[in-house]
């Protein structure tokens, strides 16, 4: 069909290219004849596709897709049930597989598959069987195309990596050729095409409540967006979708009054991105923004008003640094920042919660003993080390922090009063304290709000996703304890 389908179709000579977009746009079909277009051009046995989803049960759809095109097109194509494999005449062949988790690579690592297709990406929670497959995407066959394919709506454990990756919310149809690795070199072109069910004039036609259908169907508005608009804002089935908005959560930079408390949460990793975060709490009293303007807060309310994350450029991977190294990154930050004296012991910032592992001792030494060390930035200072509360990780503290942290963010919002239809009749102030963040803390607004839901357990969060700045901001909202309804805390962990 014209428009996103036919450019999917037009991508050939552009190595990696995703079809992304709302229900109904018609994408899996596309992936399918992507591959397809290119059987019987000569190439025979040559031309050989692979095409992934995590489990066999996933691919039933897919599979039916190919027994309704695949006999009407090339009706002497068989289809191998066991292997999952069709076969054509002329020797083309596409493997339906499963990819669940990275090691799976091994499976493949040495074949030839100039077609290599992935349908709902966002499923994969890392990027690290997807680019490793990509050395697999290779032929001796002179001429002969080489693409990576997928396809994907806006949610899923792997929504940060894919966004980033190739920025679908930008303007689509769009070849980038300026992408360069971490060595150097230059990456292959890549693209992103946006697929929108208005398109797809044969499902409408067939079925003109199509869209009411997936409306209804929708538990949330932004779930509704996801399904509908391709959205990538927000992620349908979130832990936080329907309780985070940037309008209410998010604010511009202000001046910290000198009575508010500053402190600070953490969350290891190496391998892993590690996250910091600094807080402020309020203590009722109003402020003014650097436009002029002034903003009041309830006693209670929270400030995120600076991160430290680190990662690399790649997807959910860390910068392997020193707990010392981290210490003094976190000292220097707060040099800059004027909340230490150059010449004395004092300090704005008191104290701060962690992940309990840091305290875990391996050989005598721990993560938590090395960051306590005085910090030296130079020959003429030595600075206190970096000291953390452990926090609170006992059975069913997960559910609770999130559960937490979900009223917090909701609390920002003002109160609303609607009829029995959901029109909107007035707004109230705020009665309870609420969790803001800066608008540059990118870490937390890009990572958090996008966290989708454990499919197995729905009180959890999915832990394979980019999870590192939302478990800090949890460990930091347990540690305030449990909040009443004038924003006072009532109790400690």
């Amino acid at each position: 069909m014209p428009g996103s389908q036919e450019a999917f179709l037009a991508s050939t000579p552009v190595f990696e290219v995703l079809f992304e977009g709302t229900r109904g746009g018609g994408k899996t079909d596309s992936l399918l004849m992507s591959f397809c277009m290119h059987v019987g051009k000569g190439y025979n046995a040559s031309w050989k596709g692979i095409l992934f989803r995590q489990t066999y049960k996933q691919l039933t759809d897919v599979i039916s897709k190919t027994k309704k095109w695949i006999p009407q097109i090339w009706p002497e194509a068989k289809f191998n049930h066991s292997e999952h494999t069709w076969t054509w005449p002329t020797g083309e062949q596409l493997l339906l597989r499963q990819f669940a988790k990275t090691s799976d690579y091994d499976n493949y690592h040495g074949h030839e598959y100039p077609w290599i297709g992935w349908e709902e990406l966002c499923n994969w929670a890392n990027d690290e069987g997807y680019k490793r497959m990509m050395s697999t995407c290779r032929s001796s066959t002179k001429g002969m195309p080489r693409m990576c394919r997928a396809t994907t709506n806006p949610y899923g454990p792997g929504h940060n990596w894919v966004k980033k990756r190739f920025k679908p919310d930008t303007l689509n149809m769009v070849v980038r050729n300026d992408l360069i690795d971490d060595d150097g070199y230059n990456e292959p072109s890549r693209l992103s095409i946006h697929s929108h069910i208005d398109e797809n004039i044969a499902l409408l036609e067939a079925d003109p409540d199509y869209k009411q259908k997936i409306a209804a169907a929708a538990r949330n508005e932004a779930e509704k967006k996801a399904w509908l608009d391709g959205n990538w804002n927000v992620v349908a089935g979130g832990m936080f979708d329907d309780v985070w908005n940037p309008s209410y959560n998010v604010t511009p930079r202000f001046d910290i009054p000198d009575r508010w408390k500053i402190t600070r949460s953490f969350d290891w990793g190496a391998s892993r991105p590690f996250s910091v975060g600094w807080w402020a709490i309020s203590n009722g009293e109003d402020v003014q923004l650097r436009d002029g303007t002034w903003r009041s807060t309830i006693r209670g309310d929270v400030f995120r008003i600076r991160e430290w994350y680190g990662c690399t450029k790649n997807a959910n991977e860390g910068l392997n640094l020193l707990a010392t190294e981290i210490a003094e990154g976190i000292v220097q930050r707060e040099l800059e920042w004027g909340w230490r004296s150059s010449g004395e012991n004092w300090c704005r910032v008191k104290g701060g919660v962690a992940d309990s592992q840091i305290f875990a001792a391996e050989n005598g030494n721990c993560i938590a003993t090395d960051m306590k060390v005085k910090v030296k930035l130079d020959d003429n200072h030595k600075y206190p080390g970096i000291q953390w509360q452990a926090a609170d990780k006992r059975p069913g503290s997960r559910a609770t922090g999130w559960t937490q942290v979900r009223e917090k963010l909701k609390n920002a919002h003002p109160q609303e009063k609607k009829d029995s239809d959901g029109n909107l009749l007035a707004t109230f102030p705020r009665e309870k304290s609420g969790l803001f963040v800066f608008r540059d803390c990118v870490a937390f607004i890009d990572t958090l709000p996008v966290l989708s839901r454990d499919e197995k357990n729905m009180d959890d969060v999915n832990t394979e996703a980019e999870d590192h700045v939302a478990d800090e901001v949890r460990y930091f909202i347990r540690s305030l304890g449990q909040t009443g309804s004038s924003g006072t805390t009532t109790g400690t962990h």
